[in-house]
């Protein structure tokens, strides 16, 4: 079996697992996305926090999936990147949407979902995706990301829609003012992960109406937005990956159940799917 190389990045963190003679090994570094970070800072990052870690190993194939990779010149980017780092290596470069529809169809139809920090959703027929719901962004779009979580659980505490319990929770959680907040999504980078960051006190009050309701609606969204919006999705299985998804499962299910609407896998990460998937 020949060495092979696969990454998933996300916006925040990319994962790369190793295979060699059936033995896998995992390497996290910061994500590998143009849209945040240069050419010439991926290679130096991979060539610190990566390459020590799988060296010795002549790697036959690469197959990167990324955010931002619907764009030509970011593909350019990334070529450019592993042509200097693995000058010798069959890549491939594709977007995380393929990624997760590989990781959770396999090679079956399905619809696949991103549920993580941003999201998006495409209709793949088993071999490629045919056809995908445009992604506007956190600003725009993210139905049911965390971002878009985060963003209804800063709203409520900033509007003093919770109740006194709930606003007492949040301040002790994050200890963060009215100008901080503000500061960190309209005059920081990332504000995307920055919202997303509060997505996490849902996790930790489950049970609470508010709560509840925030969740329910967020995911309800984007099964509004996204999936009414494929005509498979009456036909084949809907597939999630990510963390909000894998958090929040129990949530997904009774969606789908209520909109007669089959569930299929939810994952956490997609690297199962696709080690499983290049291994064939």
């Amino acid at each position: 079996m020949p060495a092979i190389l696969i990454a998933d990045s996300g916006s925040t963190k990319c994962e790369w697992c190793l295979l060699v003679n059936g033995k896998k090994k995992t390497v996290l570094t910061p994500a590998m996305s143009p849209y945040f970070v240069t050419g010439d800072e991926m290679i130096q990052i991979l060539s610190k926090q990566l390459l020590p870690k799988i060296k010795n190993t002549s790697i036959d194939q690469l197959h990167f999936y990324g955010t931002g990779l619907g764009n030509p010149a970011n593909i350019d980017i990334m070529k450019k990147v592993f042509k200097t780092l693995f000058p010798k290596t069959k890549t491939s470069i594709n977007t995380d949407l393929l990624g997760i529809a590989r990781a959770s169809c396999g090679h079956e139809k399905g619809i696949a979902c991103i549920l993580g920090t941003g999201s998006n959703a495409c209709y793949y027929n088993g071999k490629k995706i045919v056809s995908i719901s445009p992604g506007l962004g956190y600003v725009l779009g993210d139905e049911g990301s965390g971002a878009y979580l985060g963003k209804k659980v800063i709203q409520y505490y900033l509007y003093k829609t919770f109740d006194e319990d709930l606003m007492s929770r949040f301040q002790k959680r994050f200890g963060e003012t009215h100008a901080s907040i503000l500061e960190n999504i309209y005059k920081k980078p990332l504000a995307n992960r920055y919202m997303a960051s509060f997505a996490i006190f849902l996790a930790e009050n489950r049970g609470h109406f508010m709560i509840e309701n925030i969740i329910e609606d967020g995911l309800n969204d984007f099964f509004f937005t996204h999936l009414y919006k494929f005509k498979e999705s009456w036909t084949q299985p809907i597939h999630f990956v990510g963390s909000v998804g894998f958090g929040f499962r129990d949530v997904l299910k009774e969606l789908c159940n209520s909109y007669e609407l089959e569930l299929g896998k939810v994952l956490k990460t997609p690297m199962p799917g696709l080690v499983a998937f290049h291994k064939q």
